[in-house]
């Protein structure tokens, strides 16, 4: 049962990847895709996750969170940017 739940979020959150890749490719302004971008790293992360518990591997966990890390760094200061005009004051 396990496997086959697996299965199915691996599934479903692979066609979320893609449809959050439409998405960014659409996307009319630079708010827009710093948003599309946000949504997609939370996708590779859960991804990640769930790879890690598939294949028993505990280092697709440590890439998640390094991932996380840098996600969460990178739209702070994109969004900094965005909305200032400069990342860091």
């Amino acid at each position: 049962m396990n496997g086959v739940v697996t299965a199915v979020g691996l599934v479903w959150v692979t066609l979320l990847l893609v449809a959050g890749g439409l998405v960014l490719l659409r996307a009319r302004d630079a708010f827009q895709r710093l948003v599309a971008l946000d949504a997609l790293s939370v996708l590779v992360v859960s991804l990640l996750a769930l790879l890690s518990y598939a294949r028993d591997e505990p280092y697709y966990l440590d890439a998640a969170v390094a991932l996380s890390l840098l996600s969460l760094v990178a739209s702070v200061a994109a969004a900094r940017y965005l909305g200032r005009g400069r990342p860091f004051e």
